[in-house]
């Protein structure tokens, strides 16, 4: 039997729930869409005048809405009056991102890059977004899409975060991009490359772009048993290449107790945490994303 107290706790949980679900919109209507991905808008009530956009990506098996409410974006946009967008994938029985195919990852190639970019550009038009404000965030399935987006349309994003992913276009050929349909390699940890081979990797997915690329943020744990954590180590190659910068100071305790903060260069392009015995993913710090993508101090 239940206690009265326990019922009120679940009532008041319904009712947050019902609160954060009602916050979202579901957008049909946003552009080509050759990913077939879904789009749920969060936006805040107190708006701010040219707002940054954050996109928020899920992981394997999960939507938009639940990630939405297993994280604090939104609440924290009332704050500070940006909007999230919470997509959710759709193209396989895994609901994992597009993170293998020539089309995802090719700048205007298509497939779910291509609709998510197509989320931001109508958020940007419909909201009066700030262009220089675009920001990418993501868990497992979804870090593999921030790290992708970031190579792929770094005329679009600013800065990114990946939270236990994989580097760009690691899987790229991959029969598939979730954990029953993906070549075991990259996610075993097993692919290799310095610094240099990686950033022309992620030459190759907008090839003859010169312009700047999103500063990143990295997240790994090293209890991970999905995705490997030497792919923290890649990842990190991999944007040092591409930002010409190397490997600076270990902060160890930073942000909190059993991480280490890794600073490459000045610290304002890349850096990298490391989260002692966290598996897979590590939980989401969403008051670091906002001091990284500049919306807080």
């Amino acid at each position: 039997m239940f206690t009265s107290a326990v019922l009120r706790s679940l009532a008041a949980i319904s009712m947050f729930a019902s609160i954060t679900l009602a916050a979202l919109v579901e957008v049909t209507n946003f552009g080509s869409n050759p990913g077939g991905a879904k789009m749920y808008i969060s936006v805040p009530s107190n708006l701010a005048a040219k707002p940054a956009i954050v996109l928020a990506l899920h992981g394997c098996s999960g939507t938009g809405p639940y990630y939405s409410l297993s994280t604090d974006y939104s609440a924290l946009s009332e704050t500070h009056g940006f909007i999230t967008i919470f997509p959710s994938a759709t193209q396989t029985s895994e609901h994992c991102w597009d993170v293998a195919t020539t089309a995802s990852n090719t700048h205007g190639g298509g497939s779910d890059s291509l609709s998510l970019v197509n989320m931001v550009q109508y958020a940007l038009t419909k909201y009066g977004g700030d262009p220089a404000r675009v920001f990418v965030t993501g868990t497992s399935s979804g870090a593999m899409m921030a790290n992708l987006l970031a190579g792929t349309y770094p005329d679009v994003f600013a800065a990114g975060v990946a939270y236990s992913g994989l580097p760009c276009s690691c899987l790229l050929g991959s029969p598939g991009s979730g954990p029953s349909s993906a070549d075991p390699a990259c996610a075993n940890g097993q692919v290799k490359k310095s610094p240099q081979e990686w950033a022309a990797v992620v030459e190759k997915c907008y090839p003859g772009y010169a312009g700047e690329y999103p500063k990143m943020m990295i997240w790994h744990g090293t209890a991970d048993g999905l995705v490997n954590y030497a792919n923290l180590g890649e990842t990190l190659k991999q944007w040092a290449g591409v930002h010409g910068v190397e490997f600076a100071a270990n902060q160890t305790g930073t942000p909190q107790s059993g991480y280490t903060k890794m600073v490459h260069g000045d610290g304002t392009k890349l850096v990298g945490f490391s989260a002692s015995g966290v598996g897979h993913t590590v939980p989401v710090n969403e008051a670091e994303d906002l001091k990284w993508f500049g919306i807080t101090e």
